[in-house]
Order: C-alpha cells, then structure tokens, then sequence
C-alpha cells in the first residue's frame, strides 16, 4: 500500500518555526545541506524561485544602463586589507587561501565576502575621464562567509546575489543611486514576493564596513525576529581614495569619484518561505510560482478519457494566455497523495476536474493561501483564473503588512522594552544615537538596531533614549535577528 504524504513529518509552524522551516525546506524539495560545513545544495524548486528573481531584477538594472560584469572569487589579501575599516568588519568570516599545491603563497587569496576591493582595483585603471562616468555594473555570483550558525538560505557560508556598483562625479548622485536600488527591492519584495518589510537608514555600528550610510529593508518575521533582507550602501568617496579611482574633470583637474553598492542574495528565498509557510507546507505568491496552477483530474477508472481531454483542454487555454499550469496525470499515486504534494510545495491555485465537473463544465478551484473553493465556469476561466491569482498575490501582501503592523509597538520605558523584545516583538523607541548605549542594549537584551525608517530620518520629533534617557529626537527599530 502506498505511502502518502504524513504531515506528522512538518513541524507545525506555530509550534516551533525553527523546526518547520527546516522541515517545509527538505519535504518540499527546495534545498538540502552539502558535505562542506554550512553548505547548502539549491534543489530545482528553490533554484527556480532564485531565476525569479534574477529575471525581474536583471531587468530592471539593465534599463537603468547597468552592465553585468563577472569578477574572479579569489581576491589578494594585500588588496582585500587596503580598506582597514573593511577588513576589520569582515576579518571573523574570510575563507583564505594559503597554499598551491606545496607551494605557500606569500600573498594569500580571500574567498570574496563581498568584491569592493577587486572591483575598484579594476575601476582605478577603467576610470579616467569624467566622460566615463556614472560607471554602472552588476554581478550575479556565489559569496562566501563562514558562519558560525547555519541555517536553509538565511545564513550560508556559500550563497548566491547579485552584487551592484555604481560611481559617479558627485555624493548627490551616489545618494539617489543608493536609495533608487533600495526602491527597486521594496518594489521587488511587495510585487513579487507579496512581503511588506521596514525600509529604513542603518546605524553607524550596524552598516556595511568601509560605508558612509547603509540602508536596508528589514522583514518582520512571524517570530517577531528581524531578517534583513537587502541593502544598499553609500561608500561616498572612501573606497575611491583607497584605491585611487580618479577622473579628470572638464578643467583638467583630478577628482575622485563617489560610490554606492547594493545587494540581495539567496536569503531572500529564505524570507519568502517564512514570510509565506503554513502549517501545510510552503505558499508561494502567483506572480514568482515555478508552477502558478496545477490541474488534477479525478478518475476512477484509467479509461476515463473524457475527463483526461476535458483537463487537458484547460490546460492548453492557460498555457496560452502565459499562466504556468502542470497538468497532473500520476495516477500511480492516490489523489490525497497528489493533493498533499502540491500544497507542500506551494502551488498558489490547484483545479480538480472529476465527474461532476464535466457534467456541469465547471471547475473545481482550491486557493492555497486560504483553502477557499469556488466553481468556475469553464468558459470564462481565461478571465477568473488570472484575476483569482492576483486575489491571491495582494491578499499574500496585505496579510505580510498586518503582520508587520501587529508584531510592532512603541514603547517610552525600558522595561516595557525588555519585555516587548521577550515577547518577539519589533520595538520602535527614541534612542540617543551614541555606540555605548547600543552596544549596551544589544548585550542586556539581545536585541539589535534594525534601522530607522526612512519617513524619520528628517524627524522633528524629542524624547529621551531608552536606555540613557539623554536627548533623543527620532525613534529606531529594535529586534533580535537571525
């Protein structure tokens, strides 16, 4: 007798989101763990969810004149330490390269974390005219960090991103290249992957090594946990003068040019089975599902062609308006067999055509955000199919915003935030923006500055910090992460 789907094996959710998440990873068939520490092997389904991605934003880069490039993975640590900042914040992650063979090197490879210093290198002999400028590239790659903790997409010590880097003649044009890639993530996280998260400015001691400003986008997580899940750096010109990026300007003088790298990574998928998962197994919004529709005839006798032809007939008229439908005809597996399968992978919208739906030429629609059926008749599906899956990808999205809404106060003391923060919340408070108060709250509870968002930076707000109870004139998030 068969074996079905026990969904005793899922972890519920609810129960214990650590569990579930590494369980929906491994029964969905999105990723596996490699043989290396940390590594993690990107399974079809999870490899499809990232060309998602790719594909949307690769777009958008290139509309904007940004060129892929590809940079090597070893970078020289004499070049990789130029930047002291730099290495100082990524030192505890670098995989290095000692040796070839039996040979030393005298000059060890860095495993690239990130590639500023090789691709700047490359910038100070590319650069030379003020014509050449704004400079606009992009990679897609793997990066390595070695991780003390691992986890399924959020923490890796191998992982994939693309990794964009722009330079230009003024700081002005550097800040709006900073802030427009942050808004083609927030665009990107709200349209595709139906997840509302804070956009917001990082604090000095949370930014990005080397970096005058980092911004994010943080996702609320429904454990009340912060997952960050982009960001988009202003270098200004620091990196520049490390590496001597210069340009003549139109009087013949030497300026150097200002910076700005972005990025988002494999841990955006991460996000998304969190965001999304229910105590089923995955739920994937329609707008990036590998399979956005899968069809399930219902027979009971292998000869029923009728209801084979009727399947196949809505499969061909989605097919041709670009929906991407699967046309499930495994009849070696029991349909409850075939129903469970395809609500742990997370298909957005399932369609079972038996007996009683040929007679009345309907179908049968099952949402899998929510489980809602409904008829549709056969003749108008070319219009209420697409406009059930948009249904679904907004409410994905409203329901995202009212978790972030719900699992977020403001508090005013700090017991009330000790206890905000133990509770798995998002904690908005006045803080009087120095290191030491911080790094103090970040010990006693654990919890860290996420950001302040971006409507707050211009604050004409006054209160006291939370921790010192000195002048404060804006309220920052703060939350345990990842």
């Amino acid at each position: 007798m068969e074996t079905k789907f026990d969904k005793k094996d899922l972890t519920k959710k609810s129960e214990n989101i650590a569990d579930w998440y590494n369980d929906v990873i491994k029964l969905a068939d999105v990723a596996d763990y490699a043989e290396t520490r940390g590594g993690m092997i990107i399974k079809p389904l999870g490899y499809a969810l990232w060309e998602s991605v790719q594909q949307v934003l690769d777009k958008q880069f290139k509309e904007d004149g940004i060129m892929n490039v590809y940079f090597p993975a070893f970078i020289p640590m004499s070049l990789f330490e130029k930047e002291k900042e730099h290495i100082k914040g990524f030192a505890p992650e670098l995989f290095m390269i000692k040796s070839i063979g039996d040979e030393d090197l005298l000059d060890p490879y860095v495993l690239r974390p990130t590639s500023e210093a090789i691709i700047d290198k490359a910038l100070s002999k590319w650069i030379k005219s003020y014509r050449d400028l704004p400079y606009k590239i992009n990679q897609w790659c793997n990066i390595f960090r070695a991780e003390k903790r691992t986890y399924y997409f959020l923490r890796t010590t191998e992982f994939l991103w693309q990794e964009g880097h722009t330079s230009f003649r003024t700081a002005q044009e550097t800040l709006d290249m900073t802030l427009k890639a942050l808004n083609w993530y927030k665009d990107f996280y709200e349209q595709y992957f139906a997840i509302s998260g804070y956009v917001g400015l990082k604090s000095q001691q949370e930014k990005f090594a080397g970096a005058k400003n980092t911004y994010t986008i943080e996702m609320v997580a429904p454990n009340g946990k912060s997952i960050q899940m982009c960001t988009s750096h202003d270098l200004g010109d620091n990196f520049a003068k490390v590496f001597n990026i210069q340009y003549i300007d139109e009087n013949g003088e030497k300026q150097y040019v200002y910076q700005n790298s972005f990025g988002l990574s494999t841990r955006s998928l991460g996000c998304l089975i969190l965001a999304h998962g229910d105590d089923f197994g995955l739920i994937l919004p329609p707008k990036v599902a590998p399979i956005q529709i899968v069809i399930l005839p219902i027979i009971t006798d292998n000869d029923n062609k009728e209801i084979i032809q009727f399947s196949e007939n809505i499969y061909k008229q989605l097919s041709s308006i670009g929906i991407k439908a699967k046309l499930d005809v495994d009849f070696k597996h029991t349909l409850g067999y075939r129903i469970n399968e395809w609500e742990i992978k997370g298909v957005p919208l399932r369609l079972e055509v038996g007996q009683r739906e040929l007679d009345n030429n309907v179908v049968s629609a099952v949402r899998r955000d929510n489980f809602e059926k409904s008829n549709l008749d056969i003749k108008d599906i070319l219009n209420t199919i697409p406009e059930l899956l948009l249904n679904i990808q907004n409410d994905l999205l409203q329901k995202s915003r009212k978790l972030k809404n719900d699992l977020t106060i403001d508090v005013s003391d700090y017991n009330e935030f000790k206890k905000a923060i133990n509770d798995g919340k998002f904690v908005r408070a006045f803080w009087c923006e120095d290191e030491q108060c911080e790094e103090a709250i970040k010990q006693e509870t654990k919890a860290s500055n996420r950001c302040l968002e971006l409507d707050r930076i211009e604050s004409n707000e006054s209160g006291e910090c939370i921790y010192c109870h000195k002048k404060a004139k804006r309220r920052w998030l703060f939350a345990k992460s990842y």
